[in-house]
């Protein structure tokens, strides 16, 4: 190919073009005038596969397995009523199974099965049992990840949760809380703080930097829309689109202005709770759902404008005793994780299993509702959603309960319950994922080499 054609190709809008005003920064969506023009359908996901993501989604104190895993293996099988709130995505997640996380057990530790599968979770390597400052760990595969290819984006990795929590003091027979509060690690010793505050997780998306984040009177200005204070730059953007793309980016405009709204109501909500002798966080929202769903929604727009192609997302710490009143189950999660199988304990965490499942299959979903492509940005992704505890009652960490979403932009074929041999290492799943992101390693705590069966 000469360089003469290769120059007639180039791109109507550069990738990286940011809307700018008022010291706000707008990273876009994969418009059509991005690609060069003779690949902008056809060819279009040659071109999407170099924007893979990944993200890790994190759920606390095991599950009903029962209600859980598939029985048939392979394609076809039937979602079991945990799951049946995927129902929409199906076909475009794999069920896991038999996936074990070796160095989450004792070996020779006693007590703190909580501490270690969140940080064996995404490390696969044993912790170090301390409740003082000499935590080690290992560094995670999101981290490993962001080393090699961070600088590719905004920002390298975006780490989320739900539930606060400290990295001091003991959490878990004799294990410090850092081991129970993050699933990230940038190095053994270094583990990341997670956001839990939807205002701020925007911020960082839209901000113009570290200092307007830090200076409250400068973030008073988001009581703007975000779109009026790049309006200028949009305007002449729109100018350069045609009509799928001018589309495609006021459904986009659409989705953020949406997402404004609801912080501010969120914001509005909080300020009505009075907590004596405590200072309010900003902007989180009381409602489990809104603010679960505002966080899902923040990095489905990180993914869709490749603000970042690595996450984490905690819906609560490890060990968690928070209650789900929204369905019904007022105990807390690890009071009853301990069901001793028990019925009426049982039916309830198969309550809380399915609520937290359901609000992933909104993300996926809202996932999928993205065009990019010759697809959507959920095929052009990798979402794990899992845990590094079986059951809660028996505290195992062999057939763990593992999904994986999205199609790895064709590197992943999808639709089936894959069944591998007992005690397969989960960190085989993560080498792969990262062979899939063009990331270089050779190894990820215990495992043994890149796992097999993600091509059917």
């Amino acid at each position: 190919m000469n360089i003469n054609k290769i120059s007639r190709w180039q791109s109507a809008v550069d990738r990286r073009t940011m809307l700018k005003g008022l010291g706000v920064t707008m990273s876009l969506p994969v418009l059509e005038a991005m690609l060069p023009a003779h690949v902008a359908t056809a060819e279009a996901a040659m071109t999407s596969t170099a924007l893979n993501r990944m993200a890790f989604v994190f759920v606390p104190n095991g599950v009903v397995m029962d209600s859980w895993q598939p029985v048939k293996e392979g394609a076809g099988f039937s979602l079991p009523p945990s799951l049946e709130p995927l129902a929409k995505v199906k076909e475009k997640l794999n069920v896991m199974s038999h996936l074990a996380q070796n160095n989450a057990r004792a070996l020779g530790d006693g007590p703190g099965d909580h501490a270690r599968s969140a940080a064996t979770f995404l490390t696969g390597v044993h912790p170090r049992k301390t409740a003082g400052a000499d935590i080690q760990a290992g560094v995670s595969v999101d981290q490993l990840a962001a080393a090699q290819i961070g600088t590719a984006t905004k920002l390298p990795s975006l780490e989320l949760g739900l539930e606060g929590g400290r990295n001091a003091g003991q959490c878990d027979s004799g294990y410090s809380c850092a081991y129970s509060n993050t699933i990230s690690w940038k190095s053994p010793t270094t583990p990341m703080a997670k956001e839990i505050r939807p205002k701020l997780v925007f911020e960082r998306l839209f901000g113009g930097g570290v200092d307007e984040i830090k200076n409250r009177k400068k973030r008073d200005h988001y009581r703007q829309s975000i779109l009026d204070m790049v309006q200028a730059d949009a305007d002449q953007l729109q100018q350069k689109l045609g009509k799928t793309d001018r589309r495609k980016l006021d459904e986009y405009f659409t989705s953020v202005r949406e997402i404004e709204q609801r912080l501010e109501r969120a914001a509005s909500d909080s300020a009505k709770i009075v907590i004596p002798d405590m200072d309010l966080p900003d902007g989180v929202p009381k409602d489990q759902i809104v603010h679960t769903r505002l966080m899902f929604d923040l990095l489905a727009l990180a993914f869709q404008t490749d603000s970042t192609r690595i996450a984490t997302f905690m819906l609560s710490n490890e060990g968690s005793n928070r209650s789900y009143s929204v369905v019904g189950v007022n105990e807390g999660h690890h009071q009853i994780s301990h069901h001793q199988k028990k019925a009426e304990n049982l039916e309830k965490l198969r309550k809380v299993d399915r609520h937290l499942i359901t609000q992933f299959a909104y993300f996926l979903e809202k996932l999928d509702s993205m065009k990019e492509g010759d697809g959507t940005v959920l095929d052009h992704s990798m979402i794990v959603y899992g845990s590094a505890i079986g059951d809660g009652d028996r505290h195992n960490h062999n057939d763990l309960p593992v999904l994986l979403a999205g199609g790895g932009s064709g590197r992943i074929d999808t639709g089936r319950h894959v069944v591998y041999p007992k005690d397969t290492p989960l960190n085989n799943l993560f080498l792969s994922m990262l062979d899939c992101m063009g990331v270089s390693a050779d190894r990820l705590g215990d495992s043994t080499g890149k796992l097999d069966k993600l091509k059917a």
